[in-house]
């Protein structure tokens, strides 16, 4: 993976909070979520990132990519930069 969402950036910005308010057990707890498994388990920590990015969705969050490696260094990809991925699902259309 090149490219990806920094999910604790995302929620700082979007919630407008410091970045020492961004660690897993914060976000959930601000966000009225208790941590579901046990701390520090990889499978745990993703599926309670994954709650947190949900939420974001509903709250109306556009979640972008926001970091990069290149050339072997991190890099932070400016919020203006164009929308990355997929485009939008579509509703099917049907034939008449």
């Amino acid at each position: 993976a090149k490219k990806w969402i920094n999910i604790r950036k995302s929620y700082g910005n979007f919630y407008k909070v410091p970045r020492n308010q961004t660690k897993l057990t914060i976000m959930l707890e601000m966000l009225g979520m208790n941590y579901d498994g046990r701390p520090h388990s990889g499978l745990d920590d993703s599926k309670n990132i994954a709650r947190i990015a949900i939420r974001m969705l509903q709250d109306g969050c556009e979640l972008r990519v926001n970091e990069r490696m290149h050339s072997g260094q991190l890099m932070t990809v400016s919020s203006a930069a164009p929308l990355e991925g997929a485009p939008a699902p579509q509703m099917p259309r049907y034939r008449n």
